[in-house]
C-alpha cells in the first residue's frame, strides 16, 4: 500500500520542529556563554557581537564548581553501583524462582513510581535526623544519606527493568551453568550477567542521570560541604546580579559527563531499553 503524498512532508515538518525545539535552546545556551556579561543584559542578539571565553575560566571561582563536581560524580556513581547491584540480585530472584509474595512484591515494586518524589521528601528529612540524634548515624547533609535517597528512586526501576530482561534470556543457559558444576550465583555471575549486559549498562545509566541531575532532594539534603552540581549552579544568581554567561557555561560543562556517557553506551541502552520493554 502506498503511502499518501502529504506523508513525507508531514514528516519532515514534525522532525523539523522537533528538532528546532532542541537545538535552539542548546543554541542560546552556546552562544550565551561566550558572551561578556554587558552583552548578555543589553539587547538579545542571535549572532554574539564579542566573543570571550572568559565565562569558562570564571565559573570555577565565582562558585566551588570543582568541589560540587566532585560531590556529584561520587554520589551519582555510588547511586548508580548500589541500584544496579541489589537490582540484579532482586530481579533474577523474581525471573527465575517462584516463591510465595512474588507476584504482590513485583507489584508492589512497580507501583512505587507512580508516587511523586516530593510525597516522600519530608518523611525521609525526618528520618535522617531522628537517625542522627537517636543512634549517631549522620545520613541528613551527608553524601550517604543522598545515596540512600536515590536509591529508593531508582532501585524500584531498575529492579522492574532487569526482570524483565531477565526473563527474555533463555532458562536453558542458567541449567547449562549448572550442569557445568556453577550453582545458583555461579550461573548468574558467569553466564547470565554477561548476556544481560545491554540491559544492565541502560539501568546504571539511568540510575546515573537520575542522580546527576536531581534537584529536589540535593537542595534539602545537602549542606555547603556535600552541596552537588544541579543546586551549586544556583550560586552564580545573587541578590545584586545573575551571572548569566558564566551560567550557561557551567551549565554546558555539567553536561558533557552525561552526554559523553550516553553517546558511547547509546547502543547497549537502546538494546537494553527495547528488550525490557518489549518483555
Amino acid at each position: 500500500m502506498r503511502e499518501p503524498r502529504w506523508l513525507p512532508w508531514a514528516r519532515w515538518i514534525v522532525l523539523g520542529s522537533l528538532g528546532l525545539f532542541t537545538l535552539v535552546p542548546l543554541y542560546v545556551m552556546a552562544t550565551t556563554s561566550i558572551k561578556p556579561l554587558g552583552d548578555v543584559q543589553g539587547d538579545f542578539h542571535w549572532i554574539p557581537t564579542t566573543i570571550s571565553l572568559q565565562p569558562f575560566a570564571d565559573i570555577w571561582r565565582t562558585v566551588p564548581l570543582a568541589h560540587y563536581f566532585v560531590n556529584s560524580l561520587i554520589v551519582a556513581s555510588a547511586a548508580a553501583v548500589a541500584s544496579v547491584t541489589i537490582a540484579v540480585f532482586a530481579a533474577y530472584a523474581i525471573s527465575r524462582y517462584r516463591f510465595p509474595g512474588r507476584r504482590i512484591f513485583s507489584i508492589t515494586v512497580l507501583s512505587t513510581q507512580m508516587f511523586p518524589g516530593i510525597l516522600f521528601l519530608l518523611p525521609l528529612f525526618m528520618i535522617f535526623v531522628n537517625l542522627g540524634n537517636t543512634i549517631g548515624v549522620e545520613l541528613y547533609g551527608s553524601r550517604t544519606g543522598l545515596i540512600v535517597t536515590y536509591l529508593t528512586f531508582s532501585l524500584p526501576f531498575s529492579i522492574w527493568m532487569l526482570v524483565g530482561y531477565f526473563d527474555s534470556i533463555p532458562t536453558a543457559l542458567d541449567e547449562a551453568a549448572q550442569v557445568d558444576g556453577s550453582g545458583p550465583v555461579g550461573a548468574l555471575l558467569r553466564v547470565v550477567i554477561p548476556a544481560a549486559m545491554p540491559g544492565i549498562v541502560a539501568v546504571t545509566i539511568y540510575a546515573f542521570m537520575t542522580a546527576w541531575a536531581e534537584v529536589l532532594f540535593a537542595s534539602v539534603m545537602t549542606d555547603e560541604s556535600t552541596r552537588t552540581l544541579a543546586v551549586g549552579l544556583q550560586g552564580y544568581s545573587t541578590q545584586n546580579d545573575v551571572y548569566w554567561n558564566q551560567l550557561m557555561a557551567a551549565s554546558l560543562v555539567v553536561s558533557v559527563p552525561v552526554v559523553a556517557g550516553f553517546l558511547l553506551l547509546q547502543r547497549y541502552l537502546v538494546q537494553g531499553l527495547t528488550a525490557g520493554a518489549v518483555k
